[in-house]
């Protein structure tokens, strides 16, 4: 087990490595810089002038050496100075990371209670009425994009109470810091527990038809023994799968709901960077996603030992 955590963990630098390199070249390919933006909207078309403004910034230095300059500040915590406010990155960063983990986290946690649930009922009525109706939801789920349920909230909204859910950093009261994330959550974790409980239901209709299953229910086990503590707990391995990759998704994803919503979370902030070409902003970003997905893909893998004592980790 130790050697196996040492190997996982070399294999995760080594990922984030690559990803830093990909994501510094890849930003760097794209036609333009923050020098063209900046002469452009000042509508300057001094060769000079473009020149000194890209000296400033540093982009005039080596590609290797930006490259360089930038893995050393992140390795000490310096993110360095955001091209557009011109303030350090961590500043510009740091508020927008708990607005997009709390929606995150929020949808994250509806997923899972509406998907779990419902796939298990699913697979245990199956043909029934109940469970073409659940397996209807699921379908519309996995169909409606979120950007356009997210609308169709805030027009229901405007219909019903003649006004919409704006979302505020200083909410008044409880109910309206829990509720306000709320909304736009739901609206994300709609189609992830979706997919959830597609995938719960398959699960259990697999691990239903065991040998062990029968066997259980032969000795005389309660229906919800048999539903809950055996099947369940066994169908929950490609479950846990699906809400690490939903996880992950779901950091980087946010981009249309934070934009439909007016949220000032990461995902936003990102595509405002990116159509400034804020370099900085940009590369700590995506870095700052991608390690949040190694993070998660390691932590499902450990899941898997605890739901599944066959599972070993050979040294």
């Amino acid at each position: 087990m130790g050697s196996y955590l040492v190997r996982r963990l070399l294999l995760m630098a080594l990922t984030l490595f690559g990803m830093s390199v990909l994501i510094f070249v890849m930003l760097r390919l794209v036609p333009g810089d923050i020098s063209d933006i900046l002469v452009d909207a000042a509508g300057i078309a001094d060769a000079k002038e473009k020149a000194k403004i890209a000296k400033e910034l540093g982009l005039d230095r080596p590609i290797i050496e930006q490259y360089g300059l930038w893995i050393s500040g992140l390795s000490r915590g310096d993110l360095g100075f955001a091209y557009v406010s011109e303030r350090p990155a961590i500043e510009e960063i740091a508020p927008r990371i708990p607005i997009s983990a709390k929606l995150a986290g929020m949808a994250l946690v509806i997923s899972v209670l509406i998907g779990v649930p419902f796939g298990v009922i699913s697979a245990v009525r199956q043909n029934t009425s109940l469970d073409y109706s659940l397996r209807v939801l699921s379908l519309s789920g996995l169909s409606l994009p979120s950007f356009w349920l997210g609308l169709l909230v805030l027009m229901a909204a405007v219909h019903w109470f003649g006004t919409i859910p704006i979302y505020s950093n200083e909410p008044r009261s409880f109910l309206q810091e829990v509720g306000l994330p709320a909304i736009p959550a739901a609206v994300v974790g709609f189609r992830s527990s979706a997919l959830i409980m597609r995938l719960t239901r398959s699960s259990m209709l697999e691990v239903m038809r065991q040998d062990y299953i029968r066997t259980a229910r032969s000795k005389g086990a309660s229906a919800m023994s048999v539903n809950y503590d055996h099947a369940l707990r066994n169908a929950l391995l490609p479950v846990v799968t699906i809400v690490g990759i939903e996880a992950a998704f779901l950091v980087g994803g946010l981009i249309v709901t934070e934009t439909v919503f007016n949220i000032p979370g990461v995902a936003r902030f990102l595509v405002e960077a990116i159509r400034w070409r804020d370099y900085p902003i940009v590369q700590n970003l995506v870095m700052l996603i991608a390690f949040v997905v190694v993070v998660v893909n390691f932590l499902v893998d450990m899941a898997y030992m605890a739901l599944d004592p066959r599972i070993k980790f050979a040294d």
